[in-house]
Protein backbone atom coordinates (compact mmCIF):
# COMPACT_ATOMS: atom_id res chain seq x y z
CA UNK A 1 0.00 0.00 0.00
CA UNK A 2 3.13 2.45 0.59
CA UNK A 3 4.34 1.70 -2.83
CA UNK A 4 0.90 2.64 -4.26
CA UNK A 5 0.40 5.95 -2.33
CA UNK A 6 3.94 6.84 -3.57
CA UNK A 7 3.17 6.59 -6.81
CA UNK A 8 0.07 8.31 -6.78
CA UNK A 9 1.74 11.45 -4.98
CA UNK A 10 4.29 11.34 -8.12
CA UNK A 11 1.63 10.87 -10.20
CA UNK A 12 0.05 14.72 -8.35
CA UNK A 13 3.28 16.34 -8.75
CA UNK A 14 4.26 15.46 -12.00
CA UNK A 15 0.12 16.51 -13.14
CA UNK A 16 0.60 19.65 -10.62
CA UNK A 17 3.17 20.75 -13.76
CA UNK A 18 0.85 20.34 -16.36
CA UNK A 19 -2.12 22.54 -17.61
CA UNK A 20 -6.03 20.91 -16.75
CA UNK A 21 -6.70 19.55 -20.00
CA UNK A 22 -2.90 18.01 -20.00
CA UNK A 23 -3.91 16.32 -16.29
CA UNK A 24 -7.11 15.27 -17.52
CA UNK A 25 -5.36 13.97 -20.95
CA UNK A 26 -2.25 12.23 -18.83
CA UNK A 27 -4.62 10.78 -16.30
CA UNK A 28 -7.30 8.82 -18.93
CA UNK A 29 -4.53 7.37 -20.88
CA UNK A 30 -3.41 6.11 -17.76
CA UNK A 31 -6.50 4.81 -16.51
CA UNK A 32 -7.21 2.84 -19.92
CA UNK A 33 -4.02 1.24 -19.62
CA UNK A 34 -5.59 -0.76 -16.42
CA UNK A 35 -9.10 -0.72 -17.49
CA UNK A 36 -7.87 -2.69 -20.72
CA UNK A 37 -7.15 -5.89 -19.17
CA UNK A 38 -10.37 -5.81 -16.79
CA UNK A 39 -12.35 -5.81 -19.91
CA UNK A 40 -10.57 -8.45 -21.62
CA UNK A 41 -10.67 -10.29 -18.49
CA UNK A 42 -13.99 -9.94 -17.12
CA UNK A 43 -16.20 -9.12 -20.47
CA UNK A 44 -14.65 -11.49 -23.25
CA UNK A 45 -15.83 -10.63 -27.06
CA UNK A 46 -16.54 -7.30 -25.85
CA UNK A 47 -15.43 -4.21 -28.38
CA UNK A 48 -11.93 -3.18 -26.33
CA UNK A 49 -12.11 0.63 -27.46
CA UNK A 50 -15.58 1.63 -27.55
CA UNK A 51 -15.91 -0.07 -23.63
CA UNK A 52 -12.84 1.49 -22.62
CA UNK A 53 -14.17 4.91 -23.62
CA UNK A 54 -17.48 4.44 -22.35
CA UNK A 55 -16.19 3.06 -19.01
CA UNK A 56 -13.53 6.21 -18.66
CA UNK A 57 -16.21 8.60 -20.17
CA UNK A 58 -18.39 7.52 -16.69
CA UNK A 59 -15.62 7.74 -14.04
CA UNK A 60 -15.46 10.23 -11.61
CA UNK A 61 -12.13 11.88 -11.01
CA UNK A 62 -11.72 10.04 -8.24
CA UNK A 63 -12.06 6.49 -9.53
CA UNK A 64 -10.00 7.76 -12.96
CA UNK A 65 -6.88 9.08 -10.40
CA UNK A 66 -7.23 5.59 -8.74
CA UNK A 67 -7.08 2.98 -12.51
CA UNK A 68 -4.28 5.84 -13.52
CA UNK A 69 -2.66 4.65 -10.40
CA UNK A 70 -3.59 0.83 -11.30
CA UNK A 71 -2.20 1.50 -14.57
CA UNK A 72 1.28 1.46 -13.10
CA UNK A 73 1.21 -1.03 -10.33
CA UNK A 74 -0.79 -3.48 -12.67
CA UNK A 75 -4.36 -4.52 -12.25
CA UNK A 76 -5.38 -5.69 -8.79
CA UNK A 77 -8.81 -6.73 -7.45
CA UNK A 78 -9.21 -3.21 -6.50
CA UNK A 79 -9.26 -2.47 -10.35
CA UNK A 80 -11.89 -5.12 -11.44
CA UNK A 81 -13.94 -3.55 -8.68
CA UNK A 82 -14.13 0.18 -9.87
CA UNK A 83 -14.66 -1.21 -13.25
CA UNK A 84 -17.25 -3.39 -12.20
CA UNK A 85 -18.86 -0.47 -10.43
CA UNK A 86 -18.52 1.55 -13.18
CA UNK A 87 -20.01 -0.09 -16.02
CA UNK A 88 -23.18 -0.78 -13.80
CA UNK A 89 -23.82 2.49 -13.85
CA UNK A 90 -26.94 3.22 -16.19
CA UNK A 91 -24.82 5.95 -18.31
CA UNK A 92 -22.19 3.36 -19.03
CA UNK A 93 -24.84 0.50 -19.85
CA UNK A 94 -26.52 3.39 -22.20
CA UNK A 95 -23.00 4.25 -23.82
CA UNK A 96 -21.97 0.13 -23.90
CA UNK A 97 -24.65 -0.74 -25.94
CA UNK A 98 -24.80 2.78 -28.33
CA UNK A 99 -20.70 2.29 -28.72
CA UNK A 100 -20.30 -1.45 -28.30
CA UNK A 101 -23.45 -2.84 -29.95
CA UNK A 102 -22.71 -1.46 -33.41
CA UNK A 103 -19.32 -2.65 -33.03
CA UNK A 104 -19.97 -6.24 -32.66
CA UNK A 105 -22.53 -6.41 -35.18
CA UNK A 106 -20.06 -4.94 -37.91
CA UNK A 107 -17.89 -7.82 -37.44
CA UNK A 108 -20.55 -10.14 -37.51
Amino acid sequence: MLRKSALLAGLAVMLAACTPQMQDEITRDAARNAVRPVLESRFPGVPLEPATDCVIDNATSRELLALAADAVTGPTANTAEIVSDIVSRPATIECLAREGLPAILSRL
